[in-house]
Parts: C-alpha cells; sequence; structure tokens
C-alpha cells in the first residue's frame, strides 16, 4: 500500500507549494488548506517538494518546446471512448482496512483525485506559466505582452471555475456522501460553464504555434519556459503537455460519469440527475469537438482564400468549402476546351483561371455564381463528353469533366448546395432540371430574359443570323451574341440596348426581340428615326416628300466598275442626307451618303451629264440622264453640302 501511495500524482496544494517554495529557498514548506483538513484514512499525506534543481543534460534536452500537431488534436474526437485519457489518473482508492467501498464511491473519489491534480496543472499555467512570462515580457520588452496572453487565452477563466467552485463542491459531497451519495445534481448546476473550453480549444493550435515561434525567437521567451519546465512542480513536462490537459478534461469527465452510472444501482437516488447530467457533459464534449471542428475549416478557409489572393469581396469566415477542381471550359469561339478551376462553396461557386506565375495567389477569379440563382444540368454533346451545364445569373458556364464520375460528382455537389440554399430561404424558387432528359433548351424562358445569364450559342453551329436570317461573313456580316437570350445575330439585328438585372442592370447589346420584349418598345427612341429616316426610309414615301428623286447612274469602286442604276433620294425631312435605293419602292436605302462637306465638281468634259461628290479621299461619281437634270442635282447637293436648307420663297420643288 507504502509503494502504490507513492505513486499517487500530487495534489493541486503539494504542486502549488513546491512552486512557492522554490521562489524563496529556505522557506518552510506551505500547506493548502484543502489538503491540511483532509486525507483518506489509511493514505499517506503527499511529502512536501523542495526547491527546483538545476537540470541535467537529458531533462534540459527533454524540456525543449514540442509542438502539438492538428492530426493530434483531431484525434481527440475520436478517442472519446478510449481509457487511455485516465493514464495515470486512474483511481487510486485507499479503503479502510477491513471494508469495501461501493463501486460508485471508487469512482467518485477516483474524479476527485483527477481534479485535485487538474487544478493543479491549471495552478502551474495560470499562476506560474503564465504570470512569470507576463512579468518578463513587462520587465525586459523582449517580447509583447499581448503574445503571452494570446498563448493562455481564458486559461485563467478555467482555473478559477474549477478552483472555486468544481473542486470544492466534489470536495464537500464526498466528505458528506454518507448522508448525501449523490454528484449528478452537482455535475448539473456546473456543467453548462464547462462550454467555455471552446474558446479555449479554438485558440489552442494559434496558442502552440506562438509557443513554437516565440521559443525559437525570444532566448528570454524561451528561458523562463525551460526553468519553469525543469522544476519539480512541472512534474518533468514541456509546457506543450500542461496546455493540452484542458483539452483532454471533458473526455475524462464523460469517461467517468458513464462508468458512474453503469454502477449506480437500479434504484439509486442519483440515478436520474446522474444521467442528466452524463447528457449535459455529452452537451458539452460536442461543443468542444465542434470547436475543434471549426478550427479546421476555418484553417482550410484561409489557405484557400491565400490561394484565391485574398480578395476582399470573396474573404468570408461563414463560408464552408464544398468542392474543388479542375475543369474544361467548352469555348464559344475557340476549336479546343481550356483549362480551368472551379471553387464550390456553400454560397457561391467560383470560376478561375490558373496564373502563369503563381507568387502569392494560384488562381484569378474571373466570375462569380451565387447558388441561390444557379441552376446545372447534364449535356449531351458528342463532341465534348462529360460535359455539364452551370447557369447561373451572372454568367452561363459550359464545363467538361475529366471523366462521367467526376461531372456527376460535380452535379450532385452543386445541386446539394442549391438545395441547402433552398431549405433556408423558403421564398426561392427550386432549381428544376430539364424534365425532357436530352432536349436543350437553347432559349430561356421569357419569364427568365434579362434576371439570368443565358446559354450562348456556338459561333460554329450557326452559319446566318438567327433573326434575319441573313448569311454571315467575315467583312460585312460579322457574329455577335445577345446577351438576354444567347443567339447568335448580326450586327443589324443586335444594335439594341437594354438594362439587364443579372448583369447589375447595366444597358447590354440584345437583339431586337429580346429588346421590345424588355423595354415594352418596338423601337428605341433613338434608333426610329435613324431607322426610318437612314436604311429603312420607304423609297416610295421619300419620293413623295422630297427636295430630289431621280435614277442615277452609279460609278466607281464602290458600286462596281460597270456601273449600277440607282433610286436617288434628298428628302425634306432629312436635307443633309442622300439616300441611294435599288428601286422606287424599296423600303429599305442601299446606303446613304450625308452631303454635308462634300465639293461638288464637275465630270470629265467628255459626258456633261457626269459629276462627281468629292471628300478627303471619298469620291462618288453620278450621271444623269439629261444635262438639265445633272445641274439640278448639282444645285441640290451643293445646298446639302453647304448646310443650307430649303424654305426660301424662291425655292421650288427640284424633283423629277
Amino acid at each position: 500500500m507504502e509503494g502504490a501511495s507513492k505513486e499517487k500524482l500530487s495534489s493541486v496544494s503539494s504542486l502549488a507549494t513546491a512552486f512557492e517554495n522554490s521562489r524563496t529557498p529556505g522557506a518552510a514548506p506551505r500547506v493548502h488548506g484543502l489538503e491540511a483538513g483532509h486525507h483518506h484514512p489509511g493514505c499517506r499525506p503527499p511529502s512536501p517538494t523542495g526547491p527546483w534543481d538545476k537540470p541535467t543534460v537529458e531533462e534540459a534536452v527533454d524540456s525543449g518546446p514540442r509542438t502539438v500537431s492538428r492530426r493530434y488534436l483531431s484525434s481527440l474526437k475520436n478517442k472519446l471512448s478510449s481509457r487511455d485519457w485516465r493514464k495515470s489518473c486512474q483511481a487510486r482508492t485507499c479503503p479502510g482496512p477491513g471494508t469495501q467501498e461501493p463501486e460508485e464511491k471508487r469512482i467518485v473519489q477516483e474524479l476527485l483525485e483527477t481534479e485535485q491534480a487538474y487544478v493543479a496543472r491549471l495552478h502551474l499555467l495560470d499562476q506560474v506559466f503564465f504570470q512569470e512570462l507576463l512579468k518578463e515580457a513587462r520587465s525586459s520588452k523582449a517580447f509583447p505582452e499581448d503574445v503571452v496572453r494570446l498563448i493562455f487565452s481564458n486559461t485563467a477563466s478555467i482555473y478559477q471555475f474549477h478552483a472555486q467552485f468544481f473542486l470544492p463542491e466534489l470536495q464537500q459531497r464526498l466528505d458528506n456522501w454518507t448522508t448525501t451519495p449523490r454528484i449528478g445534481d452537482v455535475i448539473q448546476k456546473l456543467a453548462p460553464f464547462l462550454k467555455m473550453y471552446s474558446e479555449y480549444v479554438k485558440n489552442f493550435e494559434r496558442a502552440a504555434e506562438l509557443l513554437a515561434t516565440w521559443s525559437d525567437k525570444s532566448p528570454p521567451f524561451q528561458e523562463v519556459i525551460t526553468r519553469i519546465q525543469s522544476s519539480e512542480a512541472s512534474g518533468s513536462l514541456t509546457l506543450q503537455h500542461h496546455m493540452l490537459e484542458p483539452v483532454q478534461r471533458i473526455p475524462r469527465y464523460e469517461l467517468l460519469l458513464k462508468e458512474y452510472v453503469q454502477k449506480l444501482p437500479a434504484q439509486a437516488p442519483d440515478l436520474a440527475d446522474a444521467q442528466k447530467a452524463l447528457d449535459m457533459i455529452f452537451s458539452a464534449a460536442q461543443h468542444s469537438n465542434a470547436a475543434i471542428t471549426e478550427m479546421e475549416r476555418l484553417q482550410e478557409l484561409w489557405e484557400v482564400y491565400q490561394r484565391l489572393g485574398l480578395e476582399d469581396d470573396l474573404v468570408d469566415p461563414s463560408n464552408t468549402l464544398l468542392r474543388e477542381g479542375p475543369v474544361l471550359k467548352i469555348s464559344f469561339r475557340r476549336i479546343g476546351p481550356m483549362e480551368r478551376y472551379l471553387f464550390l462553396f456553400n454560397n457561391m461557386l467560383l470560376y478561375c483561371v490558373p496564373r502563369v506565375i503563381q507568387v502569392g495567389a494560384q488562381f484569378q477569379v474571373r466570375t462569380r455564381i451565387d447558388v441561390a440563382s444557379m441552376k446545372v444540368r447534364e449535356l449531351t454533346d458528342a463532341e465534348f463528353p462529360h460535359s455539364f451545364l452551370v447557369s447561373g445569373k451572372q454568367r452561363t458556364l459550359e464545363l467538361r469533366a475529366r471523366s462521367q464520375e467526376e461531372m456527376i460528382s460535380w452535379l450532385q455537389a452543386c445541386q446539394a448546395a442549391i438545395d441547402q440554399i433552398e431549405k433556408r430561404n423558403e421564398t426561392f424558387k427550386a432549381a428544376v432540371q430539364s424534365p425532357e432528359g436530352d432536349t436543350q433548351e437553347q432559349e430561356l424562358q421569357s419569364e427568365e430574359l434579362g434576371l439570368r445569364a443565358p446559354q450562348w450559342v456556338r459561333d460554329k453551329m450557326v452559319t446566318m443570323c438567327m433573326r434575319c436570317q441573313e448569311p454571315f461573313n467575315a467583312l460585312m456580316r460579322r457574329r455577335h451574341h445577345c446577351r438576354a437570350c444567347g443567339y447568335v445575330v448580326c450586327a443589324r439585328c443586335s444594335d439594341y440596348r437594354a438594362e439587364l438585372k443579372y448583369d447589375d442592370n447595366r444597358p447590354s447589346r440584345v437583339c431586337l426581340d429580346c429588346y421590345t420584349f424588355l423595354t415594352g418598345n418596338v423601337l428605341p427612341e433613338d434608333k426610329e428615326d435613324k431607322r426610318r429616316g437612314i436604311l429603312e426610309k420607304g423609297a416610295a414615301a421619300g419620293s413623295e416628300q422630297s427636295l430630289m428623286c431621280s435614277f442615277l447612274q452609279l460609278f466607281g469602286d464602290k458600286w462596281g466598275k460597270s456601273g449600277s442604276r440607282g433610286w436617288c433620294v434628298i428628302p425634306r425631312d432629312d436635307p443633309l442626307v442622300l439616300y441611294v435605293y435599288a428601286a422606287p419602292q424599296d423600303m429599305r436605302a442601299h446606303t446613304s451618303i450625308p452631303l454635308l462637306g462634300y465639293q461638288v465638281t464637275a465630270g470629265p468634259q467628255a459626258d456633261p451629264r457626269v459629276f462627281q461628290l468629292q471628300q478627303s479621299g471619298q469620291l462618288y461619281t453620278f450621271k444623269a440622264e439629261t444635262e438639265e437634270l445633272k445641274d439640278r442635282w448639282v444645285k441640290a447637293m451643293e445646298r446639302a453640302a453647304s448646310s443650307l436648307s430649303p424654305g426660301g420663297p424662291n425655292d421650288r420643288d427640284l424633283s423629277d
């Protein structure tokens, strides 16, 4: 029995006494009131400890800083059912001779003894390590005081709670065990305060990193820690191991209380309270485990934000990274797909481009698509297998995965994020995939025009404008995309601007059909006169209300070497412009020539019916049917070129 008692862990009083005596050499050992007032019958009281001894070489090496890895910290969550937590804190009961203690009382005695040892560790952390380091920081200014406070976090609050409340309550209840054989009510009363451990656990990894950093960076910092670690009060353990004690404490409570409930008789008065207390301890343990998980999530999230360049509009600690990985972007204009990278969070999808020079940020964010308005579906494309569509308010993307399994994984992850947003927002309209399956809807529903980015039709899929059916060519009729419906249209059919909500209500290029739907106007006000007065002014109407009109022969490269015959009109409502039609009944002019600034000159002497318009390298040659008609055209064009509007009393109709 004497040998077993020698192995017993020192209580809070003995460890505190060892430290205090070492600070005042030669002083008589002081006995803590708690220890002086109570010892178990038959157990030898702890022997007083002496002052600090100088460490040996081996002790000095062993006392160096030891960093606790995050993997070890994470493993704590999976060890709740393990008895390794108790290690040297196994039951050390001292039953009197000839007596047999009840099992439940022996467990309570073990709880009390481990609590005494734990409070001693907290005393060492808060009153020794923390105070000594703080005093050294204030005196030497070798390291900041804030670093010390960050390392020890809320250790002082935890120490005060256990030393002033939890330990005395347990001690009092065990002293009165004969009359009050229960601890469930005590633990129920104090268990809610154990949630303060969450703050300590969250800060633990950062504290370990700060401890390792400043141990290498500041010799005075390391000297204080080494001096205390080498003392008998430290138990030959490093500061890192002492700091790990609070992380392990709640799982120890859970194990001991589980065993206590199992050992209670079925009719024990404490059974109901003990079970409730166990549930509360389990809740506190879950709270602590959640803190560890949250700490790991924030660490991973911070690493992702660093890879993205720490952009202010992206960094949000409330986000959760769901999936990331490379994909191929199917281009509308290029032949081959392009390498891209996706980050899927709980509230947004980031479409990124890998940086060529990865100094700092590894990716550049091209587009951010909100999950709340996102839709995803598989695409059936023989040319690009394993492709899928991501459609959002900001942009619509056609992407290709490396395999069928990877495509399905992306679709499932995106859909899960969409469903989660839908559950949180009752007013959100579910993103329902098309029931047609393989059928692709190239055109958005009319009620969605302007509200979300459309799926663009690829350039190579069409050879003519999807609105006017005119063929495309590289010079005169190039391809454009309507930003509302995604159709490939020509410049004439997409020469309109409308505000699109998905693009922050900025005016964007749209086709005439979408413009009419979005604005309610048949033609834009600033284009109606232009269309009808320049290109779509009817030739017949122009003849009836014109200053001059007749057929003219057209010469030059613009009209062809052999020349062509055109119906030329200078309208009264637009007297400074010459319109050229193919026929008098055409509704649209072939071309228009603003006459202002042009010089009207006579043509070659060989033919007096010829005249020319010339300005800055532009040359137009005309031939009238008669000289008289030529003179009238020359007069009309000269007036227009000099910006003289008709209307005087002597002016007369020059038309044929």
